[in-house]
């Protein structure tokens, strides 16, 4: 049985790109497509695909918030968000949206086709430094809020002390990289580390945590 797919898509070019990717790919076919997340919705429903490939940024209706539209009538169709951004708040986002996967625009067609099947079987797929760890962690939902008395003791390295210095004072991961000397992508390693470390999933409750265990 082949997987169906959806694409939702507000460029026309992209959705072609897409399928003329997929056409030569004989477990794999497109059953429809949308330009719209609204147009998305309704068409995830009519035709109960095996997978929704959408973009992150379209007029009328985010990826973010088709999906957790989709998700919050209990529709389970997986979803893999396409995206020419890398941000954390949008991978973040996606997440607790409830997308099973995110991937990058300018992805090898290797790597396109591995998420398509890593989803399709069941698991989860993520471009860049995300660990699986990390990504469990998140789906698995919720941060803890413990009393700092009863808080328990966390160690964080030295360069993760001063990427979380540099997040108190709003600084990008960019400027943080800039400020260190480093590459973003190891800064982006490091900060999903500390979150990973400090059971948190977003900005706020990292410094909040952050705080409460006098690491700032």
């Amino acid at each position: 049985m082949p997987i169906n797919i959806v694409l939702v898509d507000d460029h026309a070019l992209v959705r072609d790109g897409i399928k003329s990717l997929l056409e030569f790919e004989g477990d794999i076919q497109v059953v429809g497509e949308a330009d719209d997340g609204q147009q998305g919705i309704a068409i995830v429903r009519n035709t109960r695909p095996d997978l929704l490939i959408i973009d992150i940024r379209m007029p009328k209706m985010s990826g973010i918030e088709t999906i957790r539209s989709l998700k919050a009538t209990g529709d389970k169709t997986p979803c893999l968000m396409l995206s020419m951004h890398d941000s954390e708040e949008y991978v973040l986002q996606s997440i607790q949206a409830g997308a099973h996967g995110y991937l990058l625009k300018d992805a090898s067609r290797e790597e396109f086709l591995k998420a398509i099947h890593t989803i399709h079987a069941g698991e989860r797929y993520f471009s860049g430094d995300l660990s699986h760890i990390l990504v469990k962690q998140i789906v698995g939902g919720g941060t803890t809020s413990l009393a700092p008395a009863a808080a328990p003791r966390i160690k964080i390295s030295r360069r993760q002390r001063q990427i979380l210095e540099h997040v108190m004072r709003g600084d990008t991961n960019q400027e943080i990289a800039d400020a260190l000397n480093l590459g973003r992508r190891t800064v982006e390693t490091h900060r999903y580390k500390l979150m990973e470390k400090l059971e948190v999933n977003n900005r706020g409750d990292l410094l909040r945590r952050a705080k409460e265990l006098g690491l700032i």
